[in-house]
């Protein structure tokens, strides 16, 4: 069943700029977007993917970039603000979950995980900082993750770098409040897409997580775009450095 989406009438001809929006929970965010009214660009390195969902919406601008790479950050900050103009939305999602145990984490591949999934979040903050306050301010969304807060085993890395995206969203938010751009966190439990499916989750993982959940259902990704559409919102415009838990009542 599609989840309800609310309309928030502010974010019409917004800018919003979304990583990671090819696939996932990220293209739902873009959709979700676009349902609004809004100018929307999002960075993703699947093309394929990002083409399709270009195709499919026929509104949003795909940017290609690695953002593991630092120049291709800045450069897919500078292509969205001078394709749309002064960004109000920034959605930090883009992520991956790998698995990795302690006795498998190697130099390398810690950074990995800290390259996929913190680092671009602040250099691509600090590259669209600007172009907010030339706004006259905006809203950050950042995405992190309930996984660190469950001792999941198998995740140090990935755990690691969401609990940072909190203390980076404090972070930022202390710093930019001043020019009335604001930044949040979401913290999703465990959603079910595809690409979860075919990779990590069982049928028996989904079962527990839902008897572990308050709300007896799996969660999708649709269920993150009420929460992330209200963060980017004017309806949240004296909520600044908090983290929202999207997780069915897991916790």
């Amino acid at each position: 069943m599609p989840v309800p989406r609310a309309q928030f009438h502010d974010l019409k001809d917004r800018a919003v700029l979304i990583t990671g929006g090819g696939s996932g929970i990220g293209a739902a965010l873009v959709e979700g977007f676009v349902d609004q009214g809004a100018r929307v660009a999002f960075v993703d390195i699947d093309e394929r993917a990002s083409l399709d969902l270009v195709e499919r919406l026929a509104a949003p601008l795909y940017i290609p970039a690695d953002l593991r790479d630092i120049d291709a950050v800045k450069k897919a900050a500078q292509t969205a603000a001078t394709a749309l103009g002064a960004i109000h939305v920034l959605v930090n999602n883009a992520a991956r979950d790998d698995r990795e145990p302690l006795e498998s984490v190697t130099e390398e591949s810690w950074d990995e995980s800290q390259a996929v999934n913190l680092r671009h979040l602040f250099f691509m903050s600090q590259a669209i900082a600007p172009h907010m306050r030339q706004a006259g301010g905006g809203s950050i969304v950042n995405f992190s993750s309930i996984a660190y807060l469950l001792n999941m085993a198998e995740i140090p890395a990935y755990a690691t770098a969401k609990a940072a995206i909190v203390g980076l969203t404090k972070s930022l938010a202390g710093k930019l409040g001043p020019d009335n751009i604001r930044v949040n966190a979401i913290l999703p439990g465990m959603i079910v897409t595809e690409r979860q499916k075919r990779l990590w989750l069982r049928d028996a993982d989904i079962a527990g997580m839902q008897e572990r959940q308050c709300l007896k259902r799996s969660l999708t990704a649709d269920d993150l775009v009420g929460p992330c559409l209200f963060l980017a919102s004017a309806c949240s415009s004296g909520m600044t450095a908090q983290t929202m838990i999207i997780d069915g009542g897991a916790l």
